[in-house]
């Protein structure tokens, strides 16, 4: 069984290695230690707690989700913003993950996407392919 430091869990999650610290300390999530006496975290226990967060939702207090079948959010900042005379390219930083989604100059334009400001990518796909790190 695959285990992880609080860093590597952290990256996984989205967050900094503080908050996942602070998890760990209030028992929000069990740890081990190994040889070395570093707190490790099994495998499974984050896999289990990533979904527990996902179902908890990550938006603030006060603050609707939108209605939507799609499930794969990724809220982040917009970085940024290439307009083109129909198409426009719109680039999010979300935790380690940067979107880059290609929609029409239009759609920029009624959501009055800037640099700097939050945005959630949403993506749904037919195709989805995993691979093993």
């Amino acid at each position: 069984m695959q285990s992880y430091t609080i860093g590597q869990a952290a990256r996984l999650l989205g967050v900094s290695p503080d908050t996942a610290r602070r998890w760990a300390d209030a028992g929000r999530i069990a740890t081990h230690r190994d040889e070395g006496g570093r707190r490790l975290i099994a495998g499974r226990d984050l896999a289990a707690f990533s979904v527990e967060l996902a179902q908890g939702g990550s938006g603030g207090a006060g603050e609707e989700e939108p209605y939507t079948s799609v499930r794969n959010a990724f809220p982040g900042i917009v970085t940024a913003i290439k307009l083109g005379d129909v198409a426009a390219q719109v680039e999010i930083q979300a935790g380690p993950h940067r979107l880059v989604s290609l929609l029409t100059r239009e759609a920029v334009e009624e959501l009055g996407l800037e640099v700097g400001m939050q945005a959630t990518a949403r993506v749904k796909s037919t195709n989805v392919h995993i691979d093993r790190t």
